[in-house]
């Protein structure tokens, strides 16, 4: 697996460590992002200092955006503006490799899957069919920085910032600049909340935020939360002091938490089963996927 966080043990040196990364690392960009070094974090800067709920200082924020892998993602940030030519094939995961694949995850995974089992009340086939059709089983977590991707679309609460953003954006396809204008302002106040869970929890957690790659959405780990379901409902699966999503152990137990958290309970209806997974993506043929997958797993 790549990209995965390094966790420090005792809280002392997860502060420690913390600041010698800020000021340390580089990491380099992957190759699915551009950057737009003429479009500055300043004013977002400005508004996590001064954001009292947010409860960071200016050094810590300061020492975050001055580190050169943080940059304004141009590339990973357009898609949200650009109508889509096609959809997610979600009928590959019930191909019978795929199937195949699943139920070995299940062997592999037994003992941590039915640990969730019992103490969740969530069924070890509907876990794993979400992370099938989640990150192919870990496989595939995504490839641009959740810092980058979370920052750019707060920043474009900025009007001038939104502004010199249309200009960067491929005609082909584009929405309109009124869409873009309602899209842009609504997303980047949710980006914002989001940034503020991200930063929250690597601080937490001791990780370098540099190095957590994720979906274009900014979810992260094998079980694509994003990071402020992370704060609230993820959880330490191997009991090391630590939440990690791409430790398989921390995204089962997340799933199952999730999952329980929105009325997931054992002999569930096929009905309610779909109405909870909804809340994990909000698509109709998303859920149907999850559940056929499901009932492979189950009759397999």
């Amino acid at each position: 697996m790549r990209n995965v966080p390094t966790l420090i043990p005792d809280r002392s040196s997860r502060i420690i460590r913390m600041f010698l990364i800020l000021f340390l690392v580089a990491a380099i960009p992957t190759t699915a992002c551009s950057a737009e070094e003429s479009i500055s974090f300043q004013s977002l800067q400005n508004r996590l200092t001064n954001d009292k709920n947010a409860h960071f200082s200016k050094e810590q924020i300061d020492h975050i955006y001055s580190n050169p892998s943080v940059f304004f993602d141009v590339k990973g940030i357009s898609s949200y503006f650009r109508h889509q030519e096609s959809t997610l094939n979600y009928d590959q995961f019930l191909s019978e490799k795929s199937i195949q694949k699943a139920s070995d995850y299940i062997r592999s995974h037994y003992a941590d899957l039915m640990k969730a089992e019992i103490n969740y009340g969530v069924d070890k086939e509907v876990i794993t069919a979400i992370m099938l059709v989640e990150t192919r089983l870990g496989t595939y977590v995504g490839n641009c920085p959740v810092i980058n991707i979370l920052s750019t679309m707060a920043a474009l609460e900025d009007k001038s910032i939104r502004d010199r953003f249309w200009n960067k954006i491929p005609e082909k396809n584009r929405i309109t600049r009124a869409e873009y204008e309602k899209k842009a302002v609504k997303k980047s106040e949710w980006a914002y909340k989001e940034l503020i869970a991200f930063i929250t929890y690597v601080n937490k957690e001791g990780m370098d935020p540099y190095s957590i790659n994720g979906s274009y959405a900014g979810a992260m780990g094998i079980a694509q939360f994003m990071p402020s379901n992370i704060i609230i409902l993820a959880e330490d699966g191997n009991n090391d002091g630590s939440v990690n999503l791409f430790h398989h152990e921390d995204a089962i137990a997340s799933i199952a938490n999730y999952l329980k958290h929105y009325g997931w309970k054992p002999g569930i209806s096929r009905e309610e089963a779909g109405k909870v997974v909804y809340h994990y993506n909000h698509s109709s043929y998303y859920v149907e996927t999850v559940l056929n997958i499901t009932e492979k797993l189950k009759s397999g």
